[in-house]
């Protein structure tokens, strides 16, 4: 129930937000206000408001289909509220790097819940590595996926040319593994195992 609960609330703020320019300019991530203003809950709400539909859709359709899984993976080790603190530490690490390296330019800004979306999908690829997922209607195995993902952004987050904050995908992929592997390190040994039992393999 608490990934619903993330996904009601992200909708409801970020279809405010699309009303109210005044709410979403205080909500984003602006890196200078930030740093100068002390405005540090902005690490928090960026989270919760998005460009657009398309943008809110995408995220919250990709949290519902894996943030049930790692809601009750994160659940069996601690809580059934341990899901809320890794999403929520999930929005606010997927944007340190960013912070570091934008914290001087004013006219920075990001938004969107992509960081911890991509922190729960990493969660799902490292449990289940060759269970098949969709991407855009082809049915691709999770740690493929992963791997092509992570590749994608540390690409993209060099060449640049769109508006998109690769590098806060690239940090809340990374998070979503050690915090996955911080629950319980024996998973890295079960990971490893399944991932050497290829899917042809008798």
């Amino acid at each position: 129930m608490m990934t619903l609960l993330i996904i009601a609330v992200t909708v409801i703020v970020s279809f405010l937000s699309f009303q109210n320019y005044a709410l979403l300019d205080r909500l984003m991530f602006w890196t200078y206000a930030v740093k100068k203003k002390h405005q540090y809950d902005r690490f928090v709400t960026h989270g919760f408001v998005h460009a657009d539909t398309t943008h809110l859709l995408f995220n919250m359709i990709t949290l519902f289909f894996f943030g049930q899984f790692a809601e009750r993976e994160v659940a069996s080790h601690i809580g059934e509220f341990g899901f809320l603190l890794f999403y929520l530490s999930a929005i606010v690490v997927a944007m340190i790097p960013t912070y570091l390296r934008h914290g001087n330019d004013m006219n920075y800004r990001s938004l969107g819940a992509s960081g911890a979306v991509s922190a729960t999908t990493m969660m799902f690829a490292f449990v289940n590595p060759w269970k098949l997922i969709f991407v855009f209607f082809i049915p691709v195995p999770a740690i493929v996926y992963a791997l092509l993902f992570v590749g994608y952004s540390i690409w993209k987050d060099r060449t640049g040319g769109d508006n998109t904050n690769h590098n806060a995908h690239l940090s809340g992929a990374i998070y979503g593994v050690l915090f996955l592997f911080a629950l319980d390190p024996a998973i890295v040994g079960e990971f490893m195992g399944k991932l050497m039992r290829l899917p042809f393999s008798p």
